[in-house]
């Protein structure tokens, strides 16, 4: 581990290795001082505390009162949040200076500010109502008033025919016309009413259709169309409407009608049939709308104003809310000392922010004026400490993909560290074309470049998770570039960008034929795959076989870290048991099977053998006392195998039977009294705390143990041989990736080029470019990061990493969110 407290500033040297060392720590905080020092506290963002008042319910706590005050005042802040996203306006940039406003009198302000916002808004609400039905009855008196002029310009007209054609014909006719004076006798006709509205022209036909029921018919209904939708007085909504007229005869058909256009959703307006009072009406109405107009701008305009001061203080104003809300929650968190002065408060810290909590008590004490300091003392527990890793912009994505797998031990080896490097070149190994891989680099040195300013917006989830891995995809891309240069693909294209092919053909057609048409006439290619394998009948043999044995080489490497890692570990919290019966007998298993495959693969690739390593492991299990024959890399090598073997088979009752037996011992001891010691400090305390696996509390079962152990060790076995198998995925994708991309160069670019057609060319390199962003720059990256993933989380931690611990989330008013105000 690096040493702590070296170096100059605050904080010493980050280590991701190792967790920080925790202490529990107890503060006694006198209560006038109280609230200024959670906030000091807050400000430090270093400490966790502990909830002291757990039985308690939150109303049955010291602040619980001033916490529903915050709640209260946090409600108005994001009514008036909501009221300018109406309008249309944002909050201000927050502040860097502090806010000089008292809570209470923010409580004074916030709500006079809420009273007159909600004033304006229902005042503007009943205008805008009013002037929605006013616009309305507009229509209906232009509408209605054409109708009933028409109507009595037609009846005019009938009326000088009717009288034409009865001068004409003479006194012949002297008896009809008085019958006709008797009918159109006033006092003998029948009297009609009407009325006026409007009705949505979706419910139009509906609503004709049940006057004409309801009626029996007796009814005449008129509508006119609307050439544009209104606005409803009731909704608020644009609505396409119709004008309708209804004429009706008897007031229970009045009723009916009435009660058809309420149920309908139908506004009823009054209208005279006289002409000059349907004049003066419409000018009542236009003259009424303007002044309205009028009100409800100056309206809108007060209320713009008023949002926007409250948005120009709005961010402070939350800001300083939810700090208080948060310091009162953390208050009720801590327990009243028996004398009523003063509150105690437990949590954890890290052993290197000791002196940056004392010196944040003691400006507290001095700020708040208070007579007698807060006391700051370490308790001794075996308890085990929250887990905390200080991370910066670069590690922290790489911690997250540790952490999402589960947040390790207090302590123990952090697989974090080797994240940073095996991930990426993992996924790169999958992903190798430094074509693609530039590609990728240019896509995320744009979100570096613009990292300040994207880190302030809100970005989509897809962006956003772009954007928080933008160094794990750095460092993915940059790989990428390294194990395509090794591949020699460029897009799939080979380049002899290190030197010239040390192979030539032996004649012209040894381009069709396989490698032996080829003769070596230089030096070895100096860096990564011959370009002249690519294109000839043997490259995906050779290829096969070059990246099958890759991946065992890599997979084997990454499983004997992980067990590697499990020495330390064990060592570090001084489990000697788990040194001589876990790491010992799984190194010798993993290693005289799958070590000795690996030392068979180099022995072939130095040597230029031919012999078949399939039928080598096989027979080794099989026949283990047979001749190799040809099959043979070295001497000794039947003897060599023959003790690998054994070693492999004493070393799984090894894992399984001495553990369980020795625990046992160990508990038995520890109940004599045998195996106590002092304690010496505090960190002492919590290793062997951490150590003890828990059996020093509860209920020594062997059994439970030996099954647990039985497991355990079946896993390991199965999953040497499944593990060592699961990394042929790097193999596997490694192929699909390459055919893909000469799929899409080879039938897609290659194809359109040959036609000799611009636009055939043209569509050729656009369906290449879309095929090669959407299936390899987009779906494949996907599909490499979720193996490179798994091959992380269960091949490689499943060997040392336990990852059962917590998280340490300090009280810091920096994590404080919108969603906790």
């Amino acid at each position: 581990m690096a040493e702590r407290g070296g170096g100059g500033g605050c904080c010493p040297p980050m280590d991701l290795f190792r967790s920080e060392p925790m202490q529990l720590v107890q503060l006694i905080i006198p209560m006038e001082s109280a609230h200024q020092t959670i906030a000091y506290l807050g400000d430090l963002g270093l400490i966790q505390f502990k909830d002291l008042n757990a039985e308690k319910s939150p109303f049955q706590r010291t602040y619980a009162t001033q916490i529903k005050r915050c709640a209260e005042m946090a409600r108005k802040l994001r009514f008036f949040k909501e009221e300018m996203s109406k309008a249309g306006l944002s909050a201000s940039p927050r502040s860097v200076a502090r806010v000089d406003l008292d809570l209470d009198d923010l409580e004074v302000k916030l709500g006079d500010l809420e009273a007159e916002l909600i004033e304006i808004n229902a005042n503007g609400e009943k205008l805008q109502r009013s002037y929605n039905e006013l616009v309305e009855y507009k229509l209906v008196l232009q509408k209605a008033g054409e109708f009933f002029y028409s109507a009595q310009r037609n009846a005019a007209a009938q009326q000088r025919e009717i009288g034409s054609q009865q001068a004409a014909e003479g006194t012949l006719e002297t008896p009809l016309l008085s019958e006709q004076e008797m009918i159109t006798d006033p006092s003998k006709q029948v009297k009609l009413g009407f009325l006026t509205g409007l009705v949505p022209r979706e419910k139009s036909m509906a609503f004709e259709r049940i006057i004409f029921r309801a009626t029996r018919g007796n009814v005449f209904l008129k509508q006119a169309v609307l050439d544009g939708p209104v606005t409803d007085p009731v909704s608020g909504e644009k609505v396409e409407k119709n004008v309708f007229v209804a004429f009706y005869s008897g007031e229970r058909a009045k009723n009916k009608i009435i009660k058809i256009c309420e149920a309908f959703g139908a506004n009823r307006y009054p209208f005279s049939e006289d002409l000059i009072k349907q004049t003066q009406m419409v000018s009542e109405v236009s003259g009424k709308l303007s002044e309205l107009k009028t009100t409800i701008d100056a309206g809108l305009l007060h209320r713009g104003n008023l949002l926007q001061t409250i948005g120009e203080q709005y961010e402070q104003w939350n800001l300083l809310v939810m700090r208080e809300k948060s310091i009162y929650h953390t208050l009720n968190m801590l327990s009243i000392d028996v004398t009523k002065k003063c509150l105690v408060a437990e949590g954890w810290c890290p052993v290197f922010a000791t002196k940056q909590i004392q010196d944040a008590l003691h400006r507290a004490t001095y700020d708040s004026n208070s007579q007698v300091g807060a006391i700051f003392q370490i308790l001794r527990t075996k308890e085990l400490p929250p887990t905390f890793f200080r991370t910066n912009k670069f590690t922290s994505a790489f911690q997250e993909i540790v952490d999402a797998y589960g947040v390790a031990k207090y302590q123990e080896a952090n697989p974090g560290v080797f994240t940073i490097v095996t991930f990426p070149f993992l996924f790169a190994v999958m992903f190798g074309d430094w074509g693609h891989g530039l590609c990728l680099l240019l896509a995320t040195l744009y979100f570096i470049a613009r990292e300040k300013k994207l880190s302030g917006q809100k970005l989509g989830d897809i962006t956003e998770m772009t954007f928080g891995g933008r160094y794990v995809i750095l460092m993915m891309s940059l790989f990428s570039i390294y194990t395509g240069l090794i591949y020699n693909e460029f897009f799939s294209v080979p380049f002899g960008l290190f030197g010239r092919s040390a192979y030539a053909c032996r004649d012209l057609s040894c381009r069709d034929a396989t490698t032996a048409g080829l003769i070596k006439v230089g030096d070895t290619y100096p860096f990564g795959v011959d370009p002249v394998w690519h294109g000839t009948r043997s490259e995906l043999p050779f290829l096969n076989s070059l990246k099958m044995k890759l991946s065992i080489l890599l997979g084997v490497a990454q499983m004997n870290l992980g067990i590697i890692l499990s020495y330390f570990n064990a060592q570090f919290f001084c489990n000697s048991l788990n040194i001589w019966y876990q790491f010992i007998p799984q190194m010798i298993f993993l290693n005289a099977l799958f070590g000795y495959l690996s030392v068979l693969v180099i022995i072939k690739w130095c040597t230029g053998s031919q012999a078949d390593l399939y039928h080598v492991m096989i027979y080794m299990f099989l026949s283990p006392t047979d001749e190799l024959g040809e099959n043979q890399l070295f001497p000794g090598q039947k003897t060599a195998q023959l003790v690998l073997l054994l070693l492999a088979l004493v070393s799984v009752p090894w894992m399984l039977l001495p553990k369980p037996f020795l625990l046992k011992i160990q508990h038995q001891n520890r109940h004599h009294g045998q195996s106590y010691t002092p304690l010496q400090d505090t960190e002492d305390t919590l290793q062997l705390g951490a150590t003890n696996d828990s059996h020093a509390h509860e209920e020594f079962e062997f059994s439970e143990v030996f099954v647990h152990q039985l497991i355990h060790t079946i896993e390991f076995v199965l999953g040497a041989v499944s593990n060592t198998a699961s990394y042929l995925r790097l193999w596997a994708l490694s192929l699909a990736h390459s055919e893909l991309s000469s799929v899409f160069y080879e039938k897609v670019l290659l194809l359109a080029w040959g036609y000799n057609n611009i636009i055939i060319l043209i569509v050729g390199i656009f369906v290449f470019i879309c095929a090669t962003i959407g299936v390899l720059l987009v779906m494949e990256t996907l599909s490499a990061f979720l193996h490179a993933l798994r091959l992380h989380w269960v091949e490689f931690q499943n060997k040392f990493y336990e990852g059962d611990g917590y998280k340490f989330y300090p009280f810091s008013f920096a994590l404080l969110s919108d969603e906790d105000a």
